[in-house]
Protein backbone atom coordinates (compact mmCIF):
# COMPACT_ATOMS: atom_id res chain seq x y z
CA UNK A 1 0.00 0.00 0.00
CA UNK A 2 2.93 2.35 0.68
CA UNK A 3 4.23 1.77 -2.87
CA UNK A 4 0.81 2.35 -4.39
CA UNK A 5 0.37 5.57 -2.44
CA UNK A 6 3.80 6.73 -3.57
CA UNK A 7 2.85 6.11 -7.19
CA UNK A 8 -0.37 8.07 -6.80
CA UNK A 9 1.48 10.95 -5.11
CA UNK A 10 4.04 11.18 -7.94
CA UNK A 11 1.36 11.09 -10.62
CA UNK A 12 -0.72 13.71 -8.80
CA UNK A 13 2.32 15.97 -8.52
CA UNK A 14 3.08 15.71 -12.24
CA UNK A 15 -0.47 16.26 -13.45
CA UNK A 16 -0.48 20.10 -13.08
CA UNK A 17 2.61 20.15 -15.29
CA UNK A 18 0.80 18.23 -18.02
CA UNK A 19 3.09 15.22 -17.53
CA UNK A 20 2.49 11.54 -17.01
CA UNK A 21 4.88 8.85 -15.87
CA UNK A 22 4.79 5.11 -16.46
CA UNK A 23 5.58 3.50 -13.09
CA UNK A 24 5.13 -0.13 -12.15
CA UNK A 25 5.76 -1.35 -8.60
CA UNK A 26 5.73 -5.03 -7.73
CA UNK A 27 5.12 -5.94 -4.08
CA UNK A 28 3.86 -9.18 -2.61
CA UNK A 29 3.00 -10.52 -6.07
CA UNK A 30 0.81 -7.52 -6.94
CA UNK A 31 1.64 -5.04 -9.73
CA UNK A 32 0.58 -1.39 -9.59
CA UNK A 33 0.85 0.43 -12.93
CA UNK A 34 0.13 4.07 -13.66
CA UNK A 35 -1.24 5.15 -17.04
CA UNK A 36 1.61 5.45 -19.51
CA UNK A 37 2.18 8.35 -21.82
CA UNK A 38 2.22 5.94 -24.76
CA UNK A 39 -1.18 4.47 -23.92
CA UNK A 40 -2.70 7.92 -23.58
CA UNK A 41 -1.15 9.11 -26.83
CA UNK A 42 -2.43 6.06 -28.71
CA UNK A 43 -5.92 6.48 -27.26
CA UNK A 44 -5.98 10.13 -28.31
CA UNK A 45 -4.75 9.29 -31.81
CA UNK A 46 -7.26 6.45 -32.12
CA UNK A 47 -10.21 8.76 -31.49
CA UNK A 48 -8.90 11.54 -33.72
CA UNK A 49 -7.44 9.57 -36.64
CA UNK A 50 -7.37 5.78 -36.43
CA UNK A 51 -11.06 5.09 -35.78
CA UNK A 52 -12.30 6.87 -38.93
CA UNK A 53 -9.33 5.48 -40.86
CA UNK A 54 -10.21 1.91 -39.85
CA UNK A 55 -13.82 2.42 -40.88
CA UNK A 56 -12.66 3.82 -44.24
CA UNK A 57 -10.44 0.81 -44.89
CA UNK A 58 -13.18 -1.60 -43.76
CA UNK A 59 -15.79 0.00 -45.98
CA UNK A 60 -13.49 0.14 -49.01
CA UNK A 61 -11.72 -3.23 -49.33
CA UNK A 62 -9.93 -4.20 -52.54
CA UNK A 63 -8.89 -7.54 -53.98
CA UNK A 64 -5.31 -8.81 -54.18
CA UNK A 65 -2.99 -6.79 -56.44
CA UNK A 66 -5.89 -4.38 -56.99
CA UNK A 67 -5.42 -2.34 -53.79
CA UNK A 68 -4.89 0.96 -55.62
CA UNK A 69 -7.10 3.17 -53.42
CA UNK A 70 -6.00 1.37 -50.25
CA UNK A 71 -2.31 1.81 -51.01
CA UNK A 72 -2.83 5.44 -52.03
CA UNK A 73 -4.60 6.24 -48.75
CA UNK A 74 -1.98 4.34 -46.75
CA UNK A 75 0.81 6.24 -48.52
CA UNK A 76 -0.94 9.57 -47.82
CA UNK A 77 -1.24 8.81 -44.10
CA UNK A 78 2.38 7.67 -43.80
CA UNK A 79 3.64 10.79 -45.60
CA UNK A 80 1.61 12.93 -43.24
CA UNK A 81 3.37 11.19 -40.34
CA UNK A 82 6.73 12.30 -41.73
CA UNK A 83 7.90 9.24 -43.66
CA UNK A 84 9.47 9.16 -47.10
CA UNK A 85 7.06 6.97 -49.08
CA UNK A 86 7.47 4.99 -52.29
CA UNK A 87 4.40 3.52 -53.99
CA UNK A 88 4.11 0.80 -56.61
CA UNK A 89 6.66 -1.57 -55.07
CA UNK A 90 5.64 -5.08 -56.12
CA UNK A 91 2.73 -3.65 -58.13
CA UNK A 92 0.64 -2.02 -55.39
CA UNK A 93 3.00 -2.23 -52.40
CA UNK A 94 4.02 0.71 -50.23
CA UNK A 95 7.40 1.26 -48.55
CA UNK A 96 7.76 4.09 -46.02
CA UNK A 97 11.15 5.04 -44.59
CA UNK A 98 12.06 7.17 -41.58
CA UNK A 99 15.79 7.69 -41.13
CA UNK A 100 16.70 8.83 -37.66
CA UNK A 101 20.46 8.74 -37.17
CA UNK A 102 22.84 5.79 -36.80
CA UNK A 103 21.57 2.36 -35.91
CA UNK A 104 19.90 -0.71 -37.38
CA UNK A 105 17.22 -0.88 -40.06
CA UNK A 106 14.06 -2.51 -38.70
CA UNK A 107 11.00 -3.42 -40.76
CA UNK A 108 7.33 -3.68 -39.78
CA UNK A 109 4.98 -5.13 -42.38
CA UNK A 110 1.17 -4.99 -42.75
CA UNK A 111 -0.90 -6.63 -45.49
CA UNK A 112 -3.64 -4.71 -47.31
CA UNK A 113 -5.92 -6.93 -49.43
CA UNK A 114 -9.51 -8.00 -48.91
CA UNK A 115 -11.37 -11.17 -49.88
CA UNK A 116 -14.05 -11.99 -52.49
CA UNK A 117 -16.90 -12.33 -49.97
CA UNK A 118 -20.20 -10.57 -49.39
CA UNK A 119 -20.11 -9.07 -45.92
CA UNK A 120 -22.95 -10.15 -43.61
CA UNK A 121 -21.52 -8.90 -40.31
CA UNK A 122 -24.31 -6.40 -39.66
CA UNK A 123 -21.78 -3.70 -38.78
CA UNK A 124 -22.89 -0.11 -39.47
CA UNK A 125 -19.74 0.36 -41.54
CA UNK A 126 -19.98 -2.97 -43.38
CA UNK A 127 -18.56 -3.18 -46.88
CA UNK A 128 -20.92 -2.94 -49.83
CA UNK A 129 -18.08 -2.87 -52.33
CA UNK A 130 -18.07 -4.84 -55.56
CA UNK A 131 -14.98 -5.12 -57.74
CA UNK A 132 -14.10 -6.96 -60.92
CA UNK A 133 -11.44 -9.59 -60.30
CA UNK A 134 -8.50 -10.17 -62.69
CA UNK A 135 -10.75 -12.45 -64.78
CA UNK A 136 -13.35 -9.70 -65.17
CA UNK A 137 -15.88 -11.34 -62.83
CA UNK A 138 -17.73 -8.96 -60.50
CA UNK A 139 -17.07 -9.92 -56.87
CA UNK A 140 -18.36 -8.75 -53.53
CA UNK A 141 -15.37 -7.71 -51.41
CA UNK A 142 -14.84 -7.53 -47.64
CA UNK A 143 -12.06 -7.39 -45.10
CA UNK A 144 -12.76 -10.85 -43.67
CA UNK A 145 -9.27 -11.42 -42.26
CA UNK A 146 -8.48 -8.21 -40.43
CA UNK A 147 -6.05 -6.61 -42.84
CA UNK A 148 -7.85 -3.33 -42.16
CA UNK A 149 -6.66 -3.64 -38.55
CA UNK A 150 -3.10 -4.20 -39.73
CA UNK A 151 -2.80 -1.16 -41.99
CA UNK A 152 -4.62 1.09 -39.52
CA UNK A 153 -2.19 -0.01 -36.81
CA UNK A 154 0.72 0.60 -39.20
CA UNK A 155 -0.37 4.23 -39.50
CA UNK A 156 -0.78 4.50 -35.74
CA UNK A 157 2.70 3.08 -35.25
CA UNK A 158 4.11 5.57 -37.75
CA UNK A 159 2.55 8.47 -35.83
CA UNK A 160 3.92 7.33 -32.47
CA UNK A 161 7.42 6.53 -33.77
CA UNK A 162 7.69 9.88 -35.53
CA UNK A 163 6.64 11.65 -32.33
CA UNK A 164 9.41 9.88 -30.38
CA UNK A 165 12.41 10.40 -32.65
CA UNK A 166 14.45 11.70 -29.71
CA UNK A 167 14.04 8.31 -27.99
CA UNK A 168 15.38 5.97 -30.70
CA UNK A 169 18.04 5.83 -33.38
CA UNK A 170 18.27 3.99 -36.67
CA UNK A 171 15.98 3.54 -39.67
CA UNK A 172 12.38 2.39 -39.58
CA UNK A 173 10.86 0.72 -42.65
CA UNK A 174 7.07 0.34 -42.77
CA UNK A 175 5.73 -1.95 -45.51
CA UNK A 176 2.18 -2.11 -46.85
CA UNK A 177 2.12 -5.44 -48.64
CA UNK A 178 -0.37 -6.42 -51.35
CA UNK A 179 -1.89 -9.82 -52.11
CA UNK A 180 -1.21 -11.79 -48.94
CA UNK A 181 -4.44 -13.69 -49.50
CA UNK A 182 -3.07 -14.98 -52.81
CA UNK A 183 0.39 -15.55 -51.30
CA UNK A 184 2.05 -13.44 -53.97
CA UNK A 185 2.62 -9.93 -52.67
CA UNK A 186 5.77 -10.58 -50.66
CA UNK A 187 7.29 -12.53 -53.57
CA UNK A 188 6.62 -9.67 -55.97
CA UNK A 189 8.05 -7.07 -53.60
CA UNK A 190 11.20 -9.17 -53.27
CA UNK A 191 11.40 -9.49 -57.06
CA UNK A 192 11.11 -5.71 -57.17
CA UNK A 193 14.41 -5.55 -55.26
CA UNK A 194 12.99 -4.14 -52.04
CA UNK A 195 16.19 -4.80 -50.05
CA UNK A 196 18.46 -3.46 -52.78
CA UNK A 197 16.37 -0.31 -53.15
CA UNK A 198 15.66 0.47 -49.50
CA UNK A 199 18.13 -1.57 -47.44
CA UNK A 200 18.00 -5.02 -45.86
CA UNK A 201 16.53 -5.01 -42.35
CA UNK A 202 18.44 -6.32 -39.38
CA UNK A 203 15.11 -7.36 -37.83
CA UNK A 204 11.60 -7.76 -39.23
CA UNK A 205 8.23 -7.72 -37.47
CA UNK A 206 4.61 -8.32 -38.44
CA UNK A 207 1.38 -9.07 -36.62
CA UNK A 208 -2.03 -10.50 -37.40
CA UNK A 209 -5.28 -9.81 -35.61
CA UNK A 210 -6.86 -13.02 -34.25
CA UNK A 211 -10.61 -13.41 -33.83
CA UNK A 212 -9.94 -16.49 -31.71
CA UNK A 213 -8.19 -14.52 -28.94
CA UNK A 214 -9.37 -11.95 -26.43
CA UNK A 215 -9.33 -8.43 -27.80
CA UNK A 216 -6.09 -6.57 -27.16
CA UNK A 217 -4.10 -9.58 -25.92
CA UNK A 218 -0.71 -10.51 -27.40
CA UNK A 219 0.42 -13.96 -28.58
CA UNK A 220 4.01 -14.58 -29.68
CA UNK A 221 4.95 -18.19 -30.40
CA UNK A 222 8.52 -19.37 -29.99
CA UNK A 223 8.62 -21.34 -33.21
CA UNK A 224 6.12 -21.55 -36.05
CA UNK A 225 2.91 -19.49 -35.88
CA UNK A 226 2.08 -20.40 -39.50
CA UNK A 227 2.78 -23.43 -41.66
CA UNK A 228 4.32 -23.86 -45.06
CA UNK A 229 2.10 -24.81 -47.98
CA UNK A 230 2.56 -26.47 -51.36
CA UNK A 231 -0.08 -26.76 -54.07
CA UNK A 232 0.02 -30.10 -55.85
CA UNK A 233 -1.97 -31.23 -58.89
CA UNK A 234 -2.52 -34.86 -59.83
CA UNK A 235 -3.71 -35.74 -63.33
CA UNK A 236 -5.23 -39.19 -63.36
CA UNK A 237 -5.39 -40.68 -66.85
CA UNK A 238 -7.89 -43.34 -67.81
CA UNK A 239 -9.48 -45.04 -70.79
CA UNK A 240 -12.86 -43.56 -71.65
CA UNK A 241 -15.89 -45.68 -72.40
CA UNK A 242 -19.68 -45.89 -72.08
CA UNK A 243 -21.01 -45.94 -68.52
CA UNK A 244 -22.85 -49.16 -69.30
CA UNK A 245 -19.60 -50.91 -70.35
CA UNK A 246 -17.10 -50.05 -67.60
CA UNK A 247 -15.08 -53.21 -68.28
CA UNK A 248 -13.97 -51.75 -71.60
CA UNK A 249 -12.23 -48.74 -70.00
CA UNK A 250 -10.20 -47.60 -67.03
CA UNK A 251 -12.22 -45.25 -64.83
CA UNK A 252 -10.14 -42.26 -63.65
CA UNK A 253 -12.84 -41.32 -61.12
CA UNK A 254 -12.45 -44.64 -59.31
CA UNK A 255 -8.66 -44.47 -59.51
CA UNK A 256 -8.76 -40.86 -58.29
CA UNK A 257 -11.03 -41.81 -55.38
CA UNK A 258 -8.62 -44.56 -54.40
CA UNK A 259 -5.77 -42.04 -54.50
CA UNK A 260 -7.73 -39.64 -52.29
CA UNK A 261 -8.25 -42.32 -49.65
CA UNK A 262 -4.70 -43.64 -49.86
CA UNK A 263 -3.29 -40.14 -49.38
CA UNK A 264 -4.87 -40.02 -45.92
CA UNK A 265 -2.56 -42.79 -44.71
CA UNK A 266 0.55 -40.70 -45.42
CA UNK A 267 -0.08 -38.36 -42.51
CA UNK A 268 -1.50 -41.02 -40.21
CA UNK A 269 1.10 -43.73 -40.87
CA UNK A 270 4.24 -42.13 -42.30
CA UNK A 271 4.56 -38.82 -40.43
CA UNK A 272 5.51 -38.87 -36.75
CA UNK A 273 2.37 -38.38 -34.60
CA UNK A 274 3.56 -35.09 -33.07
CA UNK A 275 4.86 -33.60 -36.33
CA UNK A 276 2.44 -31.13 -38.01
CA UNK A 277 1.28 -32.24 -41.47
CA UNK A 278 -1.87 -31.93 -43.58
CA UNK A 279 -2.86 -33.24 -47.02
CA UNK A 280 -6.17 -31.82 -48.21
CA UNK A 281 -7.73 -32.70 -51.57
CA UNK A 282 -9.69 -29.54 -52.23
CA UNK A 283 -10.70 -30.12 -55.82
CA UNK A 284 -11.64 -33.27 -57.78
CA UNK A 285 -12.99 -32.84 -61.32
CA UNK A 286 -13.79 -35.34 -64.03
CA UNK A 287 -16.32 -36.12 -66.70
CA UNK A 288 -19.14 -34.32 -68.48
CA UNK A 289 -22.15 -36.66 -68.34
CA UNK A 290 -23.57 -39.38 -66.14
CA UNK A 291 -23.25 -42.21 -68.67
CA UNK A 292 -19.74 -41.42 -69.94
CA UNK A 293 -16.63 -42.72 -68.21
CA UNK A 294 -14.07 -39.98 -68.74
CA UNK A 295 -10.45 -40.47 -69.76
CA UNK A 296 -9.07 -37.99 -67.23
CA UNK A 297 -9.56 -36.67 -63.68
CA UNK A 298 -7.78 -33.77 -61.96
CA UNK A 299 -7.10 -33.48 -58.25
CA UNK A 300 -5.79 -30.34 -56.53
CA UNK A 301 -4.09 -30.70 -53.16
CA UNK A 302 -3.04 -28.36 -50.38
CA UNK A 303 -0.01 -29.83 -48.60
CA UNK A 304 1.09 -28.26 -45.32
CA UNK A 305 4.17 -28.79 -43.18
CA UNK A 306 6.53 -26.99 -40.82
CA UNK A 307 9.94 -28.52 -41.60
CA UNK A 308 12.00 -29.26 -44.70
CA UNK A 309 12.14 -32.96 -43.82
CA UNK A 310 8.36 -33.36 -43.45
CA UNK A 311 7.73 -31.38 -46.63
CA UNK A 312 10.07 -33.67 -48.59
CA UNK A 313 8.42 -36.76 -47.10
CA UNK A 314 4.91 -35.57 -47.99
CA UNK A 315 5.71 -34.59 -51.58
CA UNK A 316 7.60 -37.83 -52.23
CA UNK A 317 4.85 -39.97 -50.70
CA UNK A 318 2.09 -38.22 -52.68
CA UNK A 319 3.89 -39.02 -55.92
CA UNK A 320 4.52 -42.63 -54.88
CA UNK A 321 0.90 -43.21 -53.82
CA UNK A 322 -0.59 -41.64 -56.97
CA UNK A 323 1.63 -43.47 -59.46
CA UNK A 324 1.38 -46.87 -57.79
CA UNK A 325 -2.39 -46.63 -57.33
CA UNK A 326 -2.51 -46.23 -61.11
CA UNK A 327 -0.34 -49.33 -61.49
CA UNK A 328 -2.57 -51.28 -59.10
CA UNK A 329 -5.57 -50.32 -61.25
CA UNK A 330 -3.89 -51.84 -64.29
CA UNK A 331 -2.98 -48.64 -66.13
CA UNK A 332 -0.15 -49.03 -68.64
CA UNK A 333 3.10 -47.20 -67.87
CA UNK A 334 2.36 -44.46 -70.40
CA UNK A 335 -0.95 -43.64 -68.67
CA UNK A 336 0.19 -43.55 -65.03
CA UNK A 337 -0.93 -40.56 -62.95
CA UNK A 338 1.19 -37.42 -63.23
CA UNK A 339 2.04 -35.28 -60.20
CA UNK A 340 2.94 -31.58 -60.49
CA UNK A 341 3.88 -28.96 -57.92
CA UNK A 342 1.99 -25.78 -58.82
CA UNK A 343 2.51 -22.15 -57.82
CA UNK A 344 5.34 -20.97 -55.59
CA UNK A 345 5.77 -23.04 -52.42
CA UNK A 346 5.25 -21.00 -49.27
CA UNK A 347 7.75 -21.75 -46.50
CA UNK A 348 6.61 -21.94 -42.88
CA UNK A 349 6.69 -18.79 -40.78
CA UNK A 350 9.43 -19.44 -38.23
CA UNK A 351 9.86 -16.92 -35.45
CA UNK A 352 13.45 -16.39 -34.40
CA UNK A 353 13.39 -17.94 -30.92
CA UNK A 354 15.98 -15.70 -29.16
CA UNK A 355 14.36 -12.57 -30.62
CA UNK A 356 10.87 -13.78 -29.68
CA UNK A 357 11.96 -14.51 -26.13
CA UNK A 358 13.57 -11.08 -25.90
CA UNK A 359 10.49 -9.21 -27.13
CA UNK A 360 8.19 -11.21 -24.86
CA UNK A 361 10.36 -10.12 -21.95
CA UNK A 362 10.20 -6.50 -23.12
CA UNK A 363 6.41 -6.63 -23.53
CA UNK A 364 6.06 -8.21 -20.09
CA UNK A 365 8.22 -5.50 -18.49
CA UNK A 366 6.28 -2.70 -20.19
CA UNK A 367 2.75 -4.11 -20.19
CA UNK A 368 2.68 -6.82 -17.52
CA UNK A 369 1.84 -10.51 -17.78
CA UNK A 370 -1.86 -9.73 -18.25
CA UNK A 371 -1.09 -8.30 -21.69
CA UNK A 372 -0.71 -11.82 -23.08
CA UNK A 373 -3.47 -14.14 -24.24
CA UNK A 374 -3.97 -17.38 -22.39
CA UNK A 375 -1.75 -20.08 -23.93
CA UNK A 376 -3.59 -22.40 -26.29
CA UNK A 377 -2.60 -25.09 -28.72
CA UNK A 378 -2.68 -24.00 -32.35
CA UNK A 379 -5.35 -26.16 -33.97
CA UNK A 380 -4.86 -25.31 -37.64
CA UNK A 381 -2.15 -25.02 -40.28
CA UNK A 382 -2.83 -21.73 -42.00
CA UNK A 383 -0.04 -20.20 -44.09
CA UNK A 384 1.42 -16.71 -44.51
CA UNK A 385 3.69 -15.19 -47.15
CA UNK A 386 5.68 -13.08 -44.66
CA UNK A 387 8.52 -15.69 -44.66
CA UNK A 388 9.38 -14.71 -48.25
CA UNK A 389 10.76 -11.50 -46.74
CA UNK A 390 12.89 -13.20 -44.08
CA UNK A 391 13.94 -16.64 -45.35
CA UNK A 392 16.52 -15.93 -48.09
CA UNK A 393 18.55 -14.15 -46.88
CA UNK A 394 17.67 -15.05 -43.30
CA UNK A 395 16.45 -12.11 -41.21
CA UNK A 396 15.60 -12.60 -37.51
CA UNK A 397 11.88 -11.94 -37.29
CA UNK A 398 8.87 -12.18 -35.03
CA UNK A 399 5.30 -12.61 -36.28
CA UNK A 400 2.92 -12.05 -33.36
CA UNK A 401 -0.83 -11.77 -33.03
CA UNK A 402 -3.28 -9.45 -31.32
CA UNK A 403 -6.69 -10.66 -30.14
CA UNK A 404 -9.74 -9.07 -31.72
CA UNK A 405 -12.83 -10.49 -29.97
CA UNK A 406 -14.20 -9.24 -26.61
CA UNK A 407 -13.95 -11.61 -23.66
CA UNK A 408 -17.74 -11.42 -23.22
CA UNK A 409 -18.29 -12.96 -26.66
CA UNK A 410 -16.27 -16.04 -25.68
CA UNK A 411 -18.18 -16.29 -22.40
CA UNK A 412 -21.51 -16.19 -24.28
CA UNK A 413 -20.26 -18.83 -26.69
CA UNK A 414 -19.26 -21.12 -23.81
CA UNK A 415 -22.81 -20.84 -22.45
CA UNK A 416 -24.39 -21.90 -25.74
CA UNK A 417 -24.57 -18.48 -27.35
CA UNK A 418 -23.55 -17.61 -30.90
CA UNK A 419 -20.17 -18.91 -31.99
CA UNK A 420 -17.37 -16.41 -32.49
CA UNK A 421 -16.93 -16.22 -36.29
CA UNK A 422 -13.60 -17.26 -37.71
CA UNK A 423 -11.47 -15.62 -40.36
CA UNK A 424 -12.63 -15.69 -44.00
CA UNK A 425 -16.25 -15.84 -42.86
CA UNK A 426 -18.89 -13.41 -44.23
CA UNK A 427 -19.86 -12.65 -40.60
CA UNK A 428 -16.24 -12.09 -39.48
CA UNK A 429 -15.83 -8.97 -37.39
CA UNK A 430 -13.21 -7.51 -35.12
CA UNK A 431 -13.72 -5.06 -32.27
CA UNK A 432 -11.38 -2.45 -33.68
CA UNK A 433 -10.44 -0.20 -30.79
CA UNK A 434 -8.71 -2.70 -28.46
CA UNK A 435 -7.17 -4.53 -31.41
CA UNK A 436 -5.78 -1.45 -33.17
CA UNK A 437 -4.60 0.21 -29.95
CA UNK A 438 -2.87 -2.97 -28.74
CA UNK A 439 -1.35 -3.51 -32.18
CA UNK A 440 0.13 -0.02 -32.15
CA UNK A 441 1.33 -0.30 -28.56
CA UNK A 442 3.00 -3.70 -28.98
CA UNK A 443 4.61 -2.60 -32.25
CA UNK A 444 5.95 0.67 -30.83
CA UNK A 445 7.34 -1.01 -27.71
CA UNK A 446 9.12 -3.64 -29.82
CA UNK A 447 10.48 -1.09 -32.30
CA UNK A 448 11.65 1.28 -29.59
CA UNK A 449 13.60 -1.57 -28.03
CA UNK A 450 15.16 -2.76 -31.29
CA UNK A 451 16.03 0.83 -32.25
CA UNK A 452 17.04 2.07 -28.80
CA UNK A 453 19.91 4.54 -28.61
Amino acid sequence: MILKSTSQFIQKSLRPLGLTLAITFAFGGTAFAADSELKLAIAKNYNAQLKPLFEYFHQNPELSFMETNTSARLAKELRAAGFEVTEGVGKTGVVAMLKNGPGPLVMLRADMDGLPLEEKSGLPYASKVQQKDPDGKLQNVMHACGHDVHITSLVGTAVQMAARKNQWSGTLMLVGQPAEERVGGAVLMMKDQIWKRFGQPKYALAFHVDSGSEAGKITAEEGSPYSGVDTVEIIVHGVGTHGAYPHLGKDPVVIGAQIVMALQTIVTREVAPREPAVITVGSFHSGTKSNIISDEAKLQLSVRSESKETRALLLSAIKRVAINTGRAAGLPENLLPEVFERDTPTPPTLNDIPLTQHLKKVWTEKLGKDAFAKPKMRDGMGAEDFPFFVSDPYIPSVYFSIGGTPKEDFERESKGGPAVPGHHSPIFKITPEPAVRAGVEASVIALMDLLKK
